[in-house]
């Protein structure tokens, strides 16, 4: 009887362990997602603005931009404008030869100072 009781105690942590193990892969793509969410921009809205254009309509028009990707999306591109603060993001459009579309705004006085679109190393 203690062995029973022993086996099923085992077997119920087992379980316990094994759910809590499938909610946080669940959890973490679900995560992932969201975070690649924030990097990706349609290339109309790239089209749309022009530089000039006040800062704080253009970045309303983006998401946040803050990922793990951004790094990998700074890899290759030009030299930023001096003085400027830029964010990176990947083109929601179709892939050219393979690889993926960086588009990389920069603002400098409130005010867009270029748009760039390179390919992704």
């Amino acid at each position: 009887m203690a062995q029973r009781k022993g086996c099923l105690i085992g077997c119920g942590v087992a379980l316990v362990l094994g759910i809590g193990a499938v909610v946080a892969v669940v959890f973490g793509v679900g995560k992932v997602v969201d975070m690649a969410g924030e990097s990706m921009v349609d290339p109309a809205v790239y089209e749309g603005v022009k530089t000039g254009d006040a800062e704080g309509d253009v970045r309303a028009k983006l998401p946040s931009g803050e990922s793990f990707v951004k790094t990998a999306l700074k890899e290759g591109g030009p030299v930023e404008p001096e003085g400027s603060t830029c964010a990176w993001y990947v083109s929601t459009g179709e892939a050219e030869m393979g690889k993926e579309t960086v588009l990389r705004f920069c603002f400098k006085d409130g005010k867009l100072v270029e748009k760039t679109q390179y390919p992704m190393k």
